[in-house]
């Protein structure tokens, strides 16, 4: 089981701001940071839930290429308003929310870019 991984990039305010408006749709928050001063030098934001961050978001520059994140999603409904919110945020479609059933019957998904290329989806596995 994965505990929390991190991502870095190359305009952390911008990244900052995407990842606030997207990840907001499915309870994903900020619930912690680490400053330069902290830490000699990187910038950090933990966003999580209960209080517990499980992606980080790091100032330390680009490093995803190929990288794909998945976020779990309780309902269609929130993985719809994950895509928009992301896109609204400034992410770039790499495919609208819709049933994937090449990977199981139910899988409801959505994917973007994120402003430095990272694929992030927001996927929901129950029927509804």
């Amino acid at each position: 089981m994965i505990d929390h991984m991190g991502i870095a990039a190359s305009d952390f305010a911008v990244s900052r701001s995407f990842y606030d408006t997207a990840l907001a749709p499915l309870q994903i928050v900020p619930v912690m940071e680490v400053t330069p001063e902290q830490t000699g030098g990187y910038h950090g934001i933990g966003y999580g839930t209960d209080g517990k961050p499980f992606f980080w978001l790091g100032n330390d520059g680009p490093r995803g290429a190929g990288m794909h994140v998945a976020f779990s999603a309780a309902t269609r409904a929130e993985v719809d308003a994950f895509y928009a919110a992301a896109l609204a945020a400034g992410g770039r479609d790499n495919g609208a929310p819709g049933l994937r059933p090449h990977y199981h019957p139910n899988y409801y998904g959505a994917f973007v870019l994120d402003p430095d290329g990272i694929n992030l989806e927001a996927v929901c596995h129950s029927p509804e």
